[in-house]
């Protein structure tokens, strides 16, 4: 582990901090508004990073979150933004989310002065739900199962046009099983051509995992809850092709989320649940940059750390987030409802 890996590890251990206050933990920053959930996080660096969510809003600072830049798409307000993906402070992909024409992606190559619409889905049977960028160019998006597979939306120009991947390497999906758009990690890649996809809603919860860009899947079941439209896997983290976290459980406020963690050391093939896992839902989770055993696991009714890769989870925040991202140069940051951004700091 690294001296910054280090340090940002002793300000998590040191307790949480007081929104808006000095201390080791997040510290919230003011986006200027309060009306808007944010479940879409794209972290650059310390300084720079993308928000987007409800109300079609698309927030970005430059500064550390000093300042906010309202850089919404026009004319997207009905929209429902749940994943944003940035390249650095000018290039980023949002994706809007719902049935139909609702599920939209579009980019900016100027810091969101302007925007292109690149992709509109015109398939009813269709909800895009998430979307990753294995590099500048190639990256995949993808949509509740459609004739019973999950279905790839495949780009390898940026994200400037896309294409449906052909179905024939997609398991069948499970009856009622879907991916939740609840912190824009419901799909995620490592590497150049590792890409995995978490499911919930059917009997099981699944992870299903494709080395080749998204042509030919496996899936394996998660321990994780299932058995019911609320419950399975909701956010997945991979720091290489072999080591992933995953977290979720039962999103309603008033159900528990027993067993709701889980972990991998072979690329997904297997997984093995959290001995001690978060004590209630999650919807988010990130790798500390630069170390082998540090993460930390986001949901509504707090933040938890584990510092032996995934194992066990410590509650260190209360705050409600639901999304959260790492930078390599430990600009760790989270989203959430009311407009909530924080940024990790000393």
């Amino acid at each position: 582990m690294g001296a910054a890996c280090a340090a940002a590890l002793a300000l998590l251990t040191a307790g949480p901090a007081q929104a808006g206050t000095p201390g080791p933990g997040w510290a919230v920053k003011d986006t200027g508004t309060s009306s808007v959930r944010f479940r879409g996080l794209a972290a650059v660096d310390r300084e720079t990073a993308w928000v987007a969510g409800s109300q079609g809003t698309v927030l970005r600072t430059t500064d550390g979150g000093a300042s906010w830049d309202e850089v919404s798409p026009p004319g997207a307000g009905e929209l429902q933004f749940r994943d944003v993906e940035a390249f650095d402070a000018r290039r980023a992909v949002v994706l809007a989310i719902g049935e139909g024409e609702a599920s939209r992606v579009y980019r900016t190559d100027d810091g969101g002065a302007t925007w292109t619409e690149s992709f509109r889905n015109t398939d009813p049977r269709a909800f895009y739900d998430c979307l990753t960028f294995f590099d500048r160019r190639h990256g995949l998006a993808m949509s509740d199962p459609v004739d019973g597979r999950f279905r790839i939306l495949s780009t390898s120009d940026g994200g400037r046009s896309w294409r449906v991947l052909p179905s024939a390497g997609m398991p069948a999906a499970l009856e009622g099983e879907a991916g939740f758009a609840a912190g824009g990690q419901c799909l995620v890649s490592a590497g150049p051509r590792d890409v995995w996809l978490a499911t919930g809603g059917a009997a099981r919860a699944r992870v299903l995992h494709s080395s080749d860009r998204g042509l030919t899947w496996t899936a394996t079941d998660a321990p994780v809850p299932a058995g019911d439209p609320a419950r399975g896997v909701f956010a997945l983290a991979f720091r290489d092709r072999a080591h992933g976290l995953a977290v979720g459980g039962d999103y309603r406020p008033d159900q528990n989320s027993p067993r709701a963690a889980a972990t991998t050391g072979d690329g997904g093939r297997t997984w093995r649940p959290s001995a001690t896992p978060p004590p209630a839902y999650r919807s988010g989770v990130a790798w500390l940059p630069h170390s082998r055993t540090a993460a930390l696991a986001v949901g509504p009714t707090g933040t938890d750390l584990t510092t032996d890769a995934g194992r066990t989870w410590r509650t260190i925040d209360t705050g409600s987030y639901d999304t959260v991202d790492c930078t390599p140069d430990l600009g760790c940051w989270a989203a959430g409802e009311q407009g909530r951004v924080a940024r990790l700091e000393s």
